[in-house]
């Protein structure tokens, strides 16, 4: 069989089908002549099967035939894209065919098959399965969003977090924030009130697994009252990165708060982390231990402040220009000889990066200045530490200046 063929541009609207009977043994090619022969001119030259395939009307007519007894029978095809009109017109002028050549033939039209009726019929019958997939799915997913509002408001449970295996609310890996909170208690507590983002310490000491979620993500801690309250934040100071700090009333448990408590509480602003609150208790400490010692003191003993340090100009407006990018935030920049940033470290990482970093030359760190910083730095060749002030260092190092934010007038 000759496949039908129509440029992409056309659509097939018609096959004009036709039986014949010839009287005669005939080939294909002897019937395509006696078509386009004898229909050409009929109707002028607009209307000739030629004509009609260079515009893209006709495609390639389909043959099939079968010769036996001396006689040849089948059947013709006709894919056009015209009109109808022009459609019965071709049919016509074919059935008016008689011979093919030197023998009778005759012609007779079977049927004007429209193949757009064929093709709505398939679009319709594949709209009916869409639909009924639809239905089935539509039903489906009814019936899932009924079960998730149901399930919504069943408290999620908790999850295990770190490999400390840290209680915690099955939020905690997929939002931006996290709320970190004292024990599982206080996450259950959450739950019930429908704020799964929640992480517990599990006790004062901060597990590694809460230092590195405070700095990769928004954190914030909701902490107890009272005594073990304030503990947990001193430790949450000195090792995380902690934006706000919301506490429960004072005298009262967070897990001992209702979910209506709990909103409100987290609904108010505090204001942001108050910059350095560990070391202005550690200086108000150590004022009051000055103010009793000097009770005991002669007058002529009187404690004075230290004079500023006279640091190199250099360094003096490097200090500015870094002070501006890390006061507030817990950060420490270490530099080489040029002054060059080598590294952007948390404070409680300071230390540690000073022992495998090579080329360190200034730290200037948002923090106090201790005795264990002081001796990683001589070891590691720096030669000035700046920061908000120095803590009680019984071994200066004559190879290191100790300058604070004080001597370049920032404080």
């Amino acid at each position: 069989m000759v496949n039908l063929e129509l440029p992409d541009t056309a659509i097939v609207k018609y096959h004009v089908k036709l039986k014949f009977e010839v009287d005669g043994v005939v080939e294909k090619a002897d019937l395509v002549g006696a078509i386009f022969g004898q229909t050409e001119g009929l109707f002028g030259p607009k209307m000739n099967l030629n004509e009609l395939q260079k515009t893209w009307k006709v495609g390639r007519i389909e043959i099939n035939l079968d010769s036996k007894n001396g006689k040849t029978h089948g059947e013709v095809i006709i894919p056009m894209s015209t009109d109808i009109q022009t459609a019965s017109l071709i049919a016509a002028a074919v059935e008016s065919v008689d011979k093919v050549g030197p023998c009778t033939a005759h012609f007779q039209l079977v049927e004007v098959e429209d193949v757009r009726s064929s093709r709505r019929k398939t679009i319709v019958d594949r709209a009916k399965l869409i639909m009924k997939d639809w239905a089935t799915k539509s039903e489906s997913s009814t019936e899932e969003e009924l079960k998730d509002v149901a399930d919504s408001a069943r408290a999620a449970k908790i999850i295990s977090y770190g490999r400390e295996e840290l209680p915690a609310g099955p939020g905690i890996y997929t939002s931006d924030n996290i709320i970190i909170v004292e024990g599982r208690a206080d996450v259950l507590n959450l739950l019930r009130a429908g704020i799964e983002n929640s992480v517990a310490v599990e006790g004062t000491n901060v597990p590694e697994s809460i230092a590195r979620l405070s700095r990769e993500k928004k954190a914030v801690a909701f902490l107890d009252g009272d005594r073990g309250g304030d503990l947990i934040l001193k430790e949450l100071q000195q090792v995380a990165r902690i934006e706000k700090v919301y506490r429960a009333p004072p005298g009262r448990e967070v897990e001992e708060l209702t979910p209506v408590e709990i909103l409100d509480i987290l609904k108010r602003e505090p204001a942001p982390m108050q910059r350095h609150e560990r070391e202005r208790r550690e200086e108000r400490r150590y004022e009051d231990r000055r103010r009793d010692e000097r009770r005991y003191e002669e007058p002529k003993y009187e404690e004075k402040r230290p004079p500023p340090v006279q640091l190199p100009d250099d360094l003096a407006a490097k200090t500015k220009e870094v002070f501006a990018a890390i006061n507030g935030t817990l950060e420490g920049v270490i530099l080489d000889e040029g002054m060059n940033e080598k590294a952007k470290v948390p404070v409680s990482e300071l230390v540690k990066n000073l022992q495998s970093l090579e080329g360190a030359k200034y730290v200037i760190f948002d923090g106090i200045i201790t005795q264990r910083l002081v001796d990683t730095a001589e070891k590691a060749g720096v030669k000035f530490i700046v920061g908000h002030r120095a803590g009680d260092i019984g071994r200066r190092s004559e190879m290191i200046t100790l300058g604070t934010f004080r001597d370049v007038g920032l404080e």
